[in-house]
């Protein structure tokens, strides 16, 4: 469902001093001063392989809600770059959110997520045929309440890529999943 992932979401990032697009903005920017090298520009993502959870999905690009939440995909079986962010392959935290138990049974990107183990490769392809491979290194159970700003930043002067989705009880009542699973990988 649409919904579960907005919902579940939305609550993390209201729990942040500033909305996420200002704190987003204003990590760009020490970025750009910072003074690291900047890797070649990636172009932007079209597809996700995910070999380990047979994964092969297009991607929808996302902002800002006017909730101020990270938009999600459209469709059940695509997924979502945080476009405010860095692309895949680019110094520092790239976002991309995935659906998880859509209604009906339909198959959703992110169904087998919480399977992928540290060690397991995840690869984007960018609109300039260029495919960058990553390494998972931890899978992070995150309450509805607790916040997970860290997985929109990072400071380290690397090229990381952070997966997210629900995961967890679905409560009818809230329109929501009990918890997040967010899986940081490191470029290889």
């Amino acid at each position: 469902m649409a919904l579960v992932f907005y919902f579940v979401f939305q609550d993390s990032i209201r729990a942040n001093s500033a909305p996420i697009g200002e704190s987003a903005v204003a990590f760009a920017q020490q970025e750009e001063s910072s003074g690291l090298p900047e890797p070649e520009s990636a172009g932007n993502p079209v597809r996700l392989i995910i070999p380990a959870i047979d994964v092969d999905s297009a991607f929808e690009y996302v902002g800002l809600t006017s909730g101020g939440a990270m938009g999600v995909p459209k469709e059940p079986i695509n997924v979502a770059w945080f476009n405010l962010g860095p692309r895949p392959g680019e110094n520092g935290s790239a976002v991309i959110a995935g659906h998880y138990g859509w209604k009906n049974n339909i198959p959703a990107a992110f169904d087998n997520l919480n399977k992928l183990r540290k060690g397991d490769k995840v690869y984007v392809e960018d609109e300039k045929g260029v495919v960058t491979a990553f390494v998972v290194r931890e899978l992070r159970l995150y309450g509805e309440k607790e916040s997970a700003a860290n997985v929109f930043f990072s400071n380290d002067g690397k090229v990381h890529l952070n997966l997210i989705t629900c995961q967890g009880v679905w409560n009818k009542n809230n329109k929501s999943y009990s918890s997040r699973l967010v899986v940081f990988t490191d470029k290889e």
